[in-house]
């Protein structure tokens, strides 16, 4: 055998070991109902958990809890599935920029004592654009 041969075959081997660590590493998309069957059963994987933050009638976020002067590494919130399941989820980061303005949110982690730990919180924050905005500049050209 070459030593080309070799190699070539050395580096598919890597890209492979490569490919199955990551896609291993993947968390998937579930409910909190989900999440809490996980842990009880023993499953400490990473999951996606999709919601929104619960408000009152006045559009307020109830149950946001974050006091940077007594510890800016502690961010407590309650998140509304998309199953309507009410959460309490603990971020050990300071609380993002936006986060109010959100409109749904994506945390990843998993369930620890009856309670959510979330390692990263992705936000969707509204669109700049309004509807009508865009239909007016449309209407124009």
């Amino acid at each position: 055998m070459k030593k080309s041969h070799i190699i070539g075959i050395l580096v598919i081997a890597v890209a492979i070991v490569i490919i199955m660590t990551t896609a291993g590493d993947a968390s998937t998309y579930v409910s909190f109902g989900e999440a809490i069957e996980r842990a009880q059963e023993g499953n400490a994987t990473k999951v996606h958990v999709v919601g929104r933050l619960k408000k009152d009638p006045q559009g307020h976020i109830v149950g946001m809890n974050y006091n940077p002067v007594v510890d800016p590494n502690y961010f407590t919130f309650t998140l509304v599935d998309t199953n309507r399941f009410e959460q309490r989820v603990i971020y050990y980061n300071p609380k993002p920029q936006d986060f109010e303005r959100s409109e749904q949110v994506v945390i990843t982690g998993n369930m620890q004592n009856d309670v959510f730990v979330a390692d990263k919180i992705l936000l969707k924050c509204p669109s700049k654009y309004v509807e009508k905005d865009i239909q007016q500049n449309t209407a124009s050209l």
